[in-house]
């Protein structure tokens, strides 16, 4: 039986990609003192560049940055701004792909994020089972918000 999505490419969009607009990167984007003393911890600048929009993808919309992915302009000169660097030292930073792996390690033990598995996929299930029955929007469901 073929699946189909819950969400339109639209709201998709909406609920992971990476913000873009103003208002949306001073909110979820701005760095505290002690995330940008993280990431000077790396070494050169397109570690720092790397873990810093690691970081910022943890942070909202919750998710790890996928291998290739692109990373729009305004996302990349907003940190670099608070850094002190350009994009360009982000072009070399996934060329190592171990690197993004002890990035979202580190990044995991700094601040407590943790891998999604089959255990929190159980909770998972039954927190929306529940949330299904009170007849709530499928977005809210995603979004996994407690009820009023």
């Amino acid at each position: 039986m073929a699946h189909g999505s819950v969400l339109t490419a639209r709201r998709s969009a909406a609920l992971f990609d990476l913000p873009t607009d103003e208002a949306a990167l001073l909110q979820h984007y701005a760095l505290a003192d002690d995330g940008i003393e993280q990431i000077q911890t790396r070494r050169r600048q397109e570690n720092q560049t790397g873990f810093a929009l690691q970081l910022c993808a943890l942070r909202y919309p919750g998710r790890r940055l996928g291998s290739g992915e692109l990373i729009p302009e305004g996302v990349v000169k907003f940190i670099g701004d608070q850094l002190g660097m350009t994009g360009e030292a982000l072009l070399v930073y996934a060329a190592r792909r171990h690197t993004c792996q002890e990035h979202l390690v580190a990044l995991r033990q700094i601040y407590g994020y943790k891998m999604y598995t089959g255990e929190h996929s159980s909770q998972l299930k039954s927190r929306l089972a529940d949330q299904a029955e009170i007849a709530r929007p499928r977005e809210e469901l995603l979004r996994c918000k407690e009820p009023p």
